[in-house]
């Protein structure tokens, strides 16, 4: 099945260089371009493509507002398209933003063409994609606010740390600590000499086994969430 791909940015030039990164690829297709935030809208109603790859800057309706119209107010039918952020360093506040939105996942305009690709597939899988840079940074600024601003607890999260041994396997524990690092779906399987079908299905049982509603907050259960990292080996989270 052929991913079929919206491109909103408003510079011509990566638009035109993002379409010619993801049409050579296998399986992806761009179908629109969009130059702001309410053209985005408009083509994303209008060609109702799987993924919108948006940029998170653009004058007018911002790549935020467009993310949240397009995954909160979808008319239908069918699913709404899944949102795949572009991001750059100094932006940490839009990428909090756009995460209450509802995007899918974030991307920074400096990957590589191979992972901009695999980011496009695994967003139209259904998976949550965050780079790993931007998933320190985010975790960073998230554990740096005071207690009464942390994003909504994760109940099972909050627990006694000790209930994980309990809850999840040794395998799982592996992948969950991946899964902070950062890692989609298919690295996670790389690493780990599993099928990407299999790491699917351990993460999703982890989420729901630690009362977690996605992989950011997976992130932030394995660097700590303000407190101690969930496992320390040689002095790094593991």
């Amino acid at each position: 099945m052929t991913v079929r791909v919206l491109v909103a940015d408003d510079q011509e030039m990566v638009r035109t260089a993002l379409r010619l990164v993801i049409d050579r690829r296998e399986g992806l297709m761009v179908v629109g371009e969009a130059g702001d935030g309410e053209q985005a809208v408009a083509r994303a109603a209008e060609l109702r493509p799987d993924v919108v790859l948006m940029d998170i800057r653009m004058p007018g309706t911002t790549g935020v507002e467009a993310t949240r119209r397009i995954t909160g107010c979808w008319p239908g039918p069918g699913p709404a398209p899944r949102v795949l952020v572009l991001t750059t360093f100094d932006l940490d506040e839009y990428v909090h933003a756009a995460l209450r939105a509802g995007a899918a996942g974030f991307l920074l305009k400096n990957s590589p063409p191979d992972r901009l690709a695999e980011a496009v597939r695994a967003v139209a899988a259904g998976e949550a994609v965050l780079a790993p840079d931007v998933t320190r940074r985010l975790i960073d600024t998230v554990t740096a606010l005071p207690a009464g601003l942390l994003p909504g607890p994760p109940p099972a999260a909050r627990t006694d740390r000790t209930e994980l041994s309990r809850l999840l396997t040794a395998r799982e524990l592996e992948v969950l600590v991946l899964v902070g690092r950062g890692l989609s779906n298919a690295r996670i399987a790389a690493a780990l000499g599993l099928s990407e079908a299999t790491v699917k299905s351990r993460v999703n049982r982890i989420l729901t086994r630690l009362g977690l509603e996605n992989r950011v907050q997976a992130a932030l259960l394995v660097h700590g969430d303000g407190q101690a990292p969930l496992v320390v080996r040689d002095g790094e989270p593991w």
